[in-house]
């Protein structure tokens, strides 16, 4: 059992990055759904797919590297917010990553979004990961 189901999700993707696999599979939740959507939108990723299996669902995700240098799109994925110690942060708090050039990914009242939306809706929520 995963206590952790967030951590579980970025260690999938590193770990099949640093093994140079173009697919990897996940089992699907919403909030996952939510942080793949916007891995998707910001380039991180090349393309996913949900799919249902009769249980928890799968997600699939095309992971993209450089073609010159074989390097993966993304450099890090950070867990920030873990279950022993909770990480909160109002708009005018979130910290800038990679000075502007990476995403942090937050868990608001109005659903999982970027450091940028929260910060245009002006809302605070649960830091849960860094990408750069």
């Amino acid at each position: 059992m995963v206590t952790d189901p967030i951590a579980d999700f970025l260690t999938r993707i590193r770990n099949a990055q640093m093994a140079r696999h173009r697919i990897v599979e996940i089992p699907a939740s919403g909030l996952k759904k939510r942080m793949t959507e916007i891995l998707y939108e910001k380039g991180y990723i090349l393309k996913y797919k949900f799919e249902d299996d009769n249980k928890q669902g799968v997600i699939k995700i095309a992971l993209k590297y450089d073609p010159e240098s074989k390097q993966p799109a993304i450099r890090a994925l950070e867990r920030v917010s873990r279950p022993g110690l909770r990480q909160y942060s109002s708009p005018a708090g979130f910290k800038r990553v990679k000075n502007g050039l990476g995403v942090a990914i937050l868990s608001t009242s109005k659903g999982v979004m970027t450091d940028k939306e929260a910060q245009q809706q002006n809302v605070g929520g649960e830091v849960l990961c860094y990408v750069h």
